[in-house]
């Protein structure tokens, strides 16, 4: 199978190392996008990036008394190969899913602050913070996004349409502060 991924089995054993080590061990894998086959393995797409992080996780394990064994493998049925990037995409998915879910609690606060006629600079700050925790969490999402899932382009596009609500919640919030502003009329307008 020409021009087909490449991929890495990691097989790793945190006993005889500390007991931090076990988390730690799953974290990295977890961020890495890690796709376990059975307790202690898992398939990664054997990319630079990737396998830079995994030698180096695979070091850590070992000089903190565990094994590890990392294995480069091809799949001999393209249709197996295209089941487990299936099963990859539905992991990453049900992650951008989950930003989907969350994400119009902001919209609706911005919505309802406005109603209020609270559009201020501290309202403004803290929806920008929370706007960047969205936008900081989609990052993590997409750098372990090894094969696009198709999630991954709607919650891009429902970050932007939150960047846009907060974009005019700001102005909201640029002319309430203007001198002379009536506050009491912020809750009526459109």
């Amino acid at each position: 199978m020409t021009n087909e991924p490449a991929w890495l089995v990691v097989s790793v054993s945190t006993a005889g190392g500390p007991d931090s080590l076990r988390v730690q061990v799953w974290r990295k894998l977890r961020s890495l996008g890690a796709l376990y086959l059975q307790q202690s393995v898992c398939l990664l797409p054997e990319r630079t990036e990737v396998a830079t992080e995994v030698r180096r996780l695979v070091d850590r394990v070992r000089s903190q008394g565990g094994s590890a064994r990392v294995l480069s493998m091809a799949f001999t049925d393209a249709a197996e190969q295209q089941a487990v990037i299936a099963e990859f995409n539905a992991a990453r998915d049900a992650e951008y899913a989950e930003v989907l879910e969350r994400l119009p609690e902001l919209r609706r606060e911005l919505a309802e602050e406005q109603a209020r006629g609270n559009a201020t600079y501290s309202e403004v700050e803290e929806s920008e913070a929370d706007l960047e925790r969205f936008r900081s969490w989609l990052g993590k999402i997409a750098s372990r996004d090894h094969f696009h899932a198709p999630g991954g382009a709607v919650a891009r596009d429902a970050i932007d349409q939150a960047a846009a609500a907060l974009a005019a919640f700001e102005d909201a919030a640029v002319r309430a502060e203007a001198p002379g502003h009536d506050r009491s009329q912020d809750g009526q307008r459109q």
